[in-house]
């Protein structure tokens, strides 16, 4: 039967953006699992896995970057191990099943009334693709990876100071860096902000 890569540690994650999944979550751990092809959705019995520490500030792009090398080091190793039969797959656990639904463009939207350590985690769970977007009233704009600030801003509240674009969250408000307005390069925010005459009142949403 076929051998499977996939971006996640099995049962968990079983779906199309495994990756995405476990950025968003907050998970600390992930991994890649190499697993017998079954009728089911990455339901098959495991050959092995790998481990992969998810860093802080990593965004999808990153991650998966790490897990395409150490799983296909994994990969080789499970593909030897079937050749010479030494290796048998475990069938997976039904406890600690989870689904990684494709992120469509619209899941990909800013919601800022979540706190500023999810708007966080979705950013960059979204980066590189689709993209975190938002609109800045009319104007649609792709958003990269943020920081956090201790500012008080309304969820959507724009600042646009000398140095730095905040915008309000559900909890306190993050610092923007680079955003790609609808049909042109990113730039950098406080540039965009500056070039866009982003006034007082202008909300994201």
């Amino acid at each position: 039967g076929w051998i499977n890569l996939h971006f996640s540690l099995l049962p968990a994650w079983r779906g199309a953006a495994p990756v995405q999944a476990a950025l968003a979550a907050g998970d600390e751990v992930t991994g890649a699992s190499a697993f017998q092809l079954e009728k089911g959705l990455d339901t098959g019995p495991v050959f092995g896995v790998v481990t992969e520490r998810v860093r802080p500030d990593d965004t999808a792009g990153e991650l998966l970057a790490r897990l395409a090398d150490s799983g296909s080091v994994l990969l080789e190793s499970v593909l030897d191990g079937v050749e010479d039969g030494a290796l048998n797959a475990v069938p997976q656990s039904p406890d600690g099943v989870s689904y990684a639904p494709k992120i469509t463009v619209e899941n990909a939207r800013i919601n800022w009334t979540w706190p500023a350590h999810v708007v966080d985690r979705e950013i960059r769970s979204v980066t590189p693709a689709p993209g975190a977007w938002t609109m800045f009233d009319d104007l649609r704009v792709k958003v990269g990876p943020v920081s956090h600030t201790d500012e008080q801003l309304r969820p959507g509240e724009v600042l646009a100071e000398k140095k730095r674009l905040l915008v309000g969250t559900g909890t306190t408000a993050v610092s923007l860096h680079d955003v790609q307005p609808q049909g042109k390069k990113a730039m950098n925010a406080v540039d965009w902000a500056r070039g866009a005459r982003l006034g007082e009142g202008v909300n994201a949403q």
